[in-house]
């Protein structure tokens, strides 16, 4: 038997489609004038050059390089990091793997971080207690469009001269500290992917105030040649990660919409945030004091105390309200898949894990104990610029309707 809904259904946008993206005339105009110049390739049309040039003016830094998805972004920045065979590279544990088999690619151990169970954002004291003479970088990914504590994670890191990956990818015009979340370590790697803050399909960018860095990532992203050097070869082993010309018009005027995707994104957040603040057993992810939260989804921690069956019994009850939601986020925790358990890389090699520290590779669920606790507690709900106040009128209503249904 069909549950009782009390309420009429109302379909809400989808990022996964145009009810959910600000998609218009302006980048069908873009595409459009693409496609009639017939120059497809970045390195001689003049969209991926503006692209870089306004991304890396929008967030105040000196350099900005499209490529061509958020996995070759993180790529990028790992190999302009440069690590030898068997460094290690700190991680998180909760991340998606075009986040983590760059590492791999690179010949570096992933060496994961616990994280904090109530926004599953590693720490600076996470951090530490996997650093070893061998970290090479540490990748702090600002999950859900909320920034880690950069302050503590920077002092930390600053003090052993390593260097920190952003992975900005859900994160865009997130702030910490009022800085821009990707501009505050030594490089920032951000994603387009379907259903981020801005998008191009797949695409990606990477950001960094380091003129080496820089040097190096652009080559990296270009199969290591050197345009307009005097006498330019292939300096050292890398990738064709170019974006495209179609990509990159799209994303010169999808740029133009962030404020506002931002804005509205974190509007209907705190509308949300306020509906359901009474509602006991569930509450929503926030932002740390000094920082700002731009919301790639919704989040909610379920106390399994007061809803049976906790995130997955909540999860069940949204269903008839045709609530799309994410019991735990991901199926597991990054260390428990088959690429790093049973070190499924190259062949039969098990390079680079072969050359690991056996404590690099400690996969005991002892070791992360918030990773668990916070998977299990979590709900992720969508959200995009699209909604309005209807939408989350309805998202509210639902919400407290399945928890009156399952609370125990």
């Amino acid at each position: 038997m069909t549950p009782t809904v009390q309420q009429e259904i109302i379909k809400l946008p989808s990022d996964q489609d145009a009810s959910g993206r600000t998609f218009g005339a302006e980048e069908i105009a873009a595409v459009t004038e693409v496609l009639q110049s017939g120059v497809l390739i970045t390195t001689k049309g003049k969209y991926g050059k503006m692209l870089e040039e306004d991304f890396a003016k929008k967030l105040g830094v000196k350099y900005a390089y499209a490529c061509n998805s958020g996995s070759a972004a993180v790529h990028v920045a790992i190999a302009a990091i440069n690590p030898n065979p068997g460094d290690e590279i700190v991680t998180t544990s909760i991340t998606d793997m075009g986040a983590l088999t760059p590492i791999v690619f690179q010949g570096a151990i992933p060496v994961f971080a616990d994280v904090d169970p109530k926004t599953l954002n590693v720490t600076a004291e996470t951090i530490e207690k996997v650093l070893s003479e061998k970290t090479k970088a540490i990748i702090v990914t600002h999950l859900f469009g909320n920034p880690c504590e950069m302050k503590a994670i920077m002092e930390l890191a600053d003090s052993k001269r390593i260097p920190v990956i952003e992975d900005t990818a859900q994160s865009f015009l997130a702030t910490c500290d009022g800085k821009y979340a990707g501009t505050i370590g030594t490089i920032g790697a951000f994603s387009f992917q379907q259903g981020k803050q801005m998008t191009t399909g797949e695409g990606g960018i990477v950001v960094t105030n380091d003129d080496v860095i820089a040097r190096r990532m652009y080559l990296f992203i270009n199969k290591a040649w050197g345009y307009g050097d005097q006498n330019p070869d292939h300096y050292f082993a890398s990738l064709n990660y170019r974006m495209t010309e179609l990509q990159a018009a799209v994303a010169y005027e999808q740029l133009k919409k962030l404020d506002f995707s931002v804005s509205q994104r974190q509007k209907m957040a705190r509308l949300l945030d306020e509906k359901i603040k009474d509602i006991d057993g569930i509450e929503s992810y926030k932002p740390k004091s000094g920082s700002t939260m731009t919301y790639w989804k919704y989040c909610l921690r379920v106390d399994d105390i007061k809803i049976e069956d906790g995130a997955v019994g909540l999860a069940k009850a949204l269903k008839v309200y045709d609530v799309a939601s994410a019991p735990r986020y991901v199926v597991k925790p990054a260390y428990k898949c088959m690429v790093f358990r049973d070190q499924n890389t190259f062949g039969d090699s098990h390079y680079p894990f072969n050359l690991a520290r056996p404590e690099a590779v400690d996969y005991n669920d002892d070791n992360f104990q918030g990773t668990i606790k916070g998977l299990h507690d979590v709900l992720v709900l969508p959200i995009n610029e699209c909604y309005e106040e209807k939408h989350i009128e309805f998202l509210a209503s639902s919400i407290r309707e399945a928890v009156e249904k399952v609370k125990t």
